[in-house]
């Protein structure tokens, strides 16, 4: 069990109502939920931060090695129902609160989903903060405050629009400024250089000047002392322009104010003119250079030298955005404290780890150099100096040739490439899943793989487990502890101890009865919030997950018109009903994407308003999909949609929620799901279309997706039904779009996709007891995708840790 914090029910009950008092001039006769939700989240804020204090003390007095993990996003999710499970204190503050006649459940409503992420980035980042703290090591995230999250989504006439995400009423309760530690963060100006006595000297003139004010968020592990801290940077003007504000300009006194404090506003601004890219960029230096600096300043307060910077902190670079981290801290090695070029390269190769979300070239991230060398100039001349002794390394070292140093360069053709630096500039480069690092090795990263091979690794993502089967889910995490007990708690390798049940009908009938349990109380939720009705007796088959092309939520619709014709045909035959639930969130400048939400949208009306088929065919897309949204719906799963494009999926996380709450995966051997399926076994999950390297192949034949429509009637039927429907423009455009571009390949596998939907119904109706049998292997093999072991490869085989 946990070992709770050492505080009584009556000390609790103290503490909240002294937070009443003093914080906010009430008392708990006359305060609100709302307030009592705020005064019991500043006592656990005060309880984590005492804790962090004590381990930080311990931590030091060993000289353990620290962990910084950089990331443009954390997607948290609500803190006070995970912190209060993970210190072991939800029953005592439920008894605190009912001597006042306030339920805590009540109080988990009145906070909002921070605004600090947006998908499976965000969230891996959050979980592996829980991690961190549950396995014993001291970390610290760094990341942005942003006033506003990346937007509230609101489906109008089935169009997407954008809303501000304004999440800091009811959120900021958690963060606890520190302002005595603010970082100045420079801009633009101009850099001169000198030799000073064989010293090579550089200075900054001319530039702006932005403070990055820090926010501390606390982050708890589950039975442990450890403590992660999420700082989060805040952009702040330091003051106005005095002579124009004298000279009457009060707007253009303050306008600098607004431009430095934009930074902080907004997560993931459109970059699809000029004015965006800049200001992400801005954004991404922004939260680097307060990282670095931070950094440097907690060691040099504990050790006084930098001389074993590296052997004491590791610092990870969370997909591309926190890149220019790598020659910040070489700035200042150089700059401030006078070190050698080479001292400096051996530090900073030293300290950086990377990882690699991503296997496709679009999503590689690259700047301008014009924009990079008037925004950060010294920064850009940092990078052409590391870039300019790579290349010469690569030829005299490694006798590539020029065409390979080409491939290679770090700057090429106009652009700094950031993955390539980060590459060059780091000691490990690591996939998220075995399928994704072999493809790193052998297509991304495969020039700089031939030159450092043993830089090479994977680690396997991971997510917070017990908070999506014992917060979440708690009708299935009972099941659990009553067959197994809670030992898997603390090492989930133990749920696989399920898998000694898998041949007891009882058993598995007592899984199916908690997964209709789960069913039907979405079913209430949706019902009394969103006004929607669904069939609890229906296959809940779920795709959830940010909408592009790649992840082909478009073949998914395709499938379901193709189901919605059969039913038109056969109004009198038995079909098992389907219930698809939709959630993703389309780019605000990615209008195709838009296009596939108002086709789902389209479908699922056309649908609704049919006698013949509604009873049996139902589509919902969870307008605002998030965290909240997502712990409500993961345990009501019955089919987990994973179905990219073998080869384009780096890992995925919304897979392993889904495989422990039971979901079978039905989807493409890509990403992750080929490791979910070595753990639940392959007869336990349903995989269709073709495999990586037969994409490969059919790109070099040349794909044309005509080929399969005029080779398969089902596929040919539903595009020409697309186009019959003139009243829905969408129908027309996915059909134009399928037939002359489909980039993803969604008609080469759409024969194969209703082949493996045709027999996920089958077995789902047909043999009960075989469906519940997958379910629980699912269950018992989701234990390897767990943060905690994730944390533990991290730990041992990229950052080096002891505890």
């Amino acid at each position: 069990m946990n070992k709770p914090v050492n505080i009584s029910v009556d000390q609790i009950r103290q503490a909240i109502c002294d937070k009443l008092t003093s914080e906010m001039s009430t008392n708990p006769t006359s305060a609100s939920n709302e307030q009592f939700y705020k005064a019991s989240a500043l006592v656990v804020r005060d309880l984590m931060e005492e804790r962090r204090k004590a381990f930080i003390a311990h931590c030091n007095a060993k000289g353990q090695k620290q962990v910084y993990y950089l990331s443009m996003e954390f997607l948290m999710g609500k803190s006070l129902k995970n912190s209060l499970y993970n210190l072991g204190l939800q029953d005592k503050f439920a008894q605190a609160l009912a001597q006042c006649d306030i339920k805590l459940e009540n109080l988990y409503k009145c906070e909002p989903d921070p605004g600090l992420g947006n998908g499976g980035l965000g969230r891996l980042a959050a979980c592996y903060l829980d991690g961190l703290a549950t396995d014993g090591y001291l970390a610290t995230g760094y990341s942005i405050l942003y006033e506003y999250g990346m937007f509230k989504q609101r489906i109008s006439d089935g169009w997407q629009s954008e809303l501000p995400d304004y999440w800091l009423p009811g959120g900021e309760v958690w963060l606890e400024a520190v302002p005595e530690h603010t970082v100045e963060v420079r801009f633009g100006g101009t850099v001169t250089e000198r030799w000073d006595n064989g010293h090579h000297m550089s200075q900054h003139t001319g530039y702006s000047t932005v403070l990055a004010v820090p926010y501390n968020m606390y982050v708890s592990g589950y039975d442990t002392q450890a403590v992660s801290l999420l700082r989060l940077w805040q952009a702040k003007s330091p003051g106005i322009d005095m002579d124009l504000f004298n000279k009457g300009d009060y707007l253009g006194a303050f306008g600098k104010n607004s431009y430095s404090e934009v930074i902080s506003k907004v997560l993931y601004p459109n970059d699809n003119h000029d004015e965006g890219k800049m200001l992400r960029l801005r954004q991404q230096y922004f939260l680097v250079c307060a990282a670095v600096g931070d950094i440097f300043r907690r060691h040099m307060s504990v050790y006084g030298t930098i001389d074993n910077f590296a052997e004491k902190n590791a610092i990870h670079i969370n997909d591309t955005h926190p890149t220019l981290a790598i020659p910040e801290l070489m700035r200042v090695l150089l700059d401030e404290c006078g070190y050698s070029w080479d001292q400096c390269w051996d530090i900073v190769k030293r300290t950086f780890a990377y990882t690699n979300h991503t296997v496709m070239s679009e999503a590689l991230e690259q700047w301008d150099i014009g924009q990079m060398e008037s925004l950060l100039p010294r920064i850009y001349q940092i990078i052409c100096e590391i870039n300019r002794r790579f290349c010469i390394e690569l030829r005299e070292r490694y006798h590539k040739s020029e065409e390979e140093i080409r491939r290679m360069a770090i700057i090429c053709d106009g652009k700094v490439r950031m993955a390539y630096l980060c590459v060059v500039g780091s000691h490990s480069v690591n996939g998220v899943s075995r399928l994704h690092s072999e493809i790193i090795k052998d297509d991304v990263f495969h020039d700089f793989y031939t030159v450092q091979p043993a830089k090479f690794t994977n680690v396997t993502n991971g997510i917070a487990s017990r908070r999506w089967l014992m917060q979440s889910n708690p009708l299935l995490n009972k099941f659990i502890v009553d067959h197994i007990g809670d030992g898997f708690l603390h090492d989930f390798s133990q749920l696989s101890r399920l898998k000694e049940l898998e041949n007891n009908d009882e058993v598995l009938r007592e899984l199916g009865d908690i997964k209709y349990r789960n069913k039907l109380n979405f079913a209430c939720y949706l019902n009394d919030e969103r006004g929607v009705v669904v069939n609890p007796h229906s296959i809940f088959d779920v795709q959830v997950k940010r909408l592009h092309e790649y992840k082909r939520q478009h073949l998914n619709a395709l499938h379901i018109a193709l189901e919605y014709l059969w039913i038109k045909d056969h109004p009198n035959e038995d079909f098992v009903p389907k219930t698809y639930i939709f959630g993703a969130k389309a780019a605000p400048g990615y209008y195709l994407a838009k296009q596939i939400i108002k086709f789902i949208c389209d479908l699922a009306a056309l649908i609704e308003a049919d006698s013949q088929a509604r009873d049996k065919l139902k589509i919902v897309f969870l307008e605002e999909y998030n965290v909240s949204m997502s712990e409500r719906l993961m345990p009501a799963s019955e089919i987990s949609e994973q179905i990219s494009l073998a080869g384009t999926e780096a890992s995925g996380t919304g897979n392993m929620k889904l495989m422990l709450n039971g979901a079978v995966t039905l989807g493409t051997l890509d990403g992750a799901n080929i490791e979910i399926g070595q753990q639940a076994g392959e007869e336990n999950i349903l995989i269709f279309g073709m495999k990586a390297h037969e994409v490969e192949n059919l790109k070099r034949q040349g794909y044309n997706p005509q080929n399969f429509i005029n080779g398969n009637e089902d596929l040919r039927r539903v595009v020409n039904f697309l186009n019959s429907r003139p009243d829905l423009a969408s129908f027309g455009e996915i059909a134009r779009y399928i037939a002359h571009n489909d980039r993803y390949m969604a008609m080469a596998d759409f024969a194969s996709y209703c082949d493996v939907q045709r027999n996920a119904s089958r077995i789902y109706s047909q043999e009960p007891l075989r469906w519940q049998r997958m379910s629980l292997r699912n269950i018992a093999g989701s234990g390897i995708f767990c943060a905690d072991r994730s944390i533990e490869d991290y730990a041992r085989e990229i950052w080096h840790l002891n505890k």
